[in-house]
């Protein structure tokens, strides 16, 4: 018999963010009541999935509140943008569109949910405030290295930066489409050089005009060649390209990622005059059991 104390096993969702297409985009894993779960459980859970990152949310006390963790299938992260916008549009689905809260390991994350054009859920969120800061050349030469890139391969104009929003990422931008395109690199060197800075992804860009770009992030230290569509990321690199003055705000930026992957999805970013935190928005549709 099973004691009334036990444990219940809770409800895993899954949704594919960024995308309207539940084979498009970035697949996360979603647990809307994490009560019961310890840390343990929800790396279990995370591995089980095999998804970049899955989301576990603990109700507050006030309504639209939530505390929130995210797990790779190797290891808790500080924040996840696409589990972010799987979970908030998960919420809206059940309680109604509207504002969410996260309250999560890097702060307190707001996340505007409403419909778009297309009758989809669109969700909204609002970053930490985000930094860049220099990288050296001698790690510059060690990840493109580790990537079987060049220094040639680079975009001149978009300079190497280490961007933050909530997670650290280094931003490397390729010259050419072609470049971008064909990534094979070395997963456990890139996993060992990446934990050593405390980076979670690399941003790998390319620029096809002044407001839109190709981007594609390797993922070793979560335990995934690559991610499908990283919203933080994304938060991270609108901040990077307002402090090298590559846009001004106001701005809005379109990112594709994915299509090398066969799971195309679309990021929009949005500065906003007078406000550093950077706006990242997308839909999110159930993945069919």
């Amino acid at each position: 018999m099973t004691s009334d104390s036990a444990p219940r096993t809770p409800e895993i969702l899954r949704y594919a963010a960024f995308a309207a297409d539940p084979a498009g985009g970035n697949p996360a894993g979603v647990v809307l009541d994490a009560t019961e779960l310890d840390a343990g459980a929800m790396l279990g859970i995370a591995a089980g999935l095999g998804y970049s990152e899955s989301a576990f949310l603990t109700p507050g006390t006030a309504p639209g509140h939530h505390a929130v963790r995210y797990f790779s299938p190797l290891m808790e992260v500080p924040f996840c943008g696409h589990a972010t916008v799987a979970s908030a549009v998960a919420l809206a689905e059940r309680e109604g569109p509207g504002l969410f809260t996260f309250h999560t390991g890097v702060g307190e994350v707001p996340v505007e949910v409403g419909q778009d054009g297309s009758g989809l859920l669109r969700a909204t969120l609002t970053s930490l405030a985000p930094h860049t800061e220099p990288v050296t050349e001698a790690d510059v030469e060690q990840a493109l290295t580790l990537l079987g890139w060049a220094a040639a391969d680079l975009d001149p104009e978009l300079p190497p930066r280490i961007a933050y929003a909530g997670a650290r990422h280094l931003v490397l931008a390729a010259g050419s489409r072609a470049r971008l395109a064909d990534l094979d690199y070395d997963f456990d060197g890139l996993a060992a050089w990446m934990t050593a800075r405390d980076l979670i992804t690399l941003q790998l860009v390319w620029r096809e005009d002044a407001h839109t770009f190709h981007v594609r992030d390797p993922f070793p230290v979560g335990g995934v060649v690559e991610d499908p569509a990283t919203g933080a990321a994304a938060a991270a690199f609108g901040a990077y390209l307002r402090e090298i003055g590559a846009v001004k705000a106001p701005a809005e930026l379109t990112l594709h990622q994915g299509e090398d992957l066969g799971r195309p999805g679309e990021l929009r970013v949005a500065l906003h005059e007078g406000d550093d935190r950077v706006r990242v928005s997308g839909t999110a549709v159930v993945i069919p059991a």
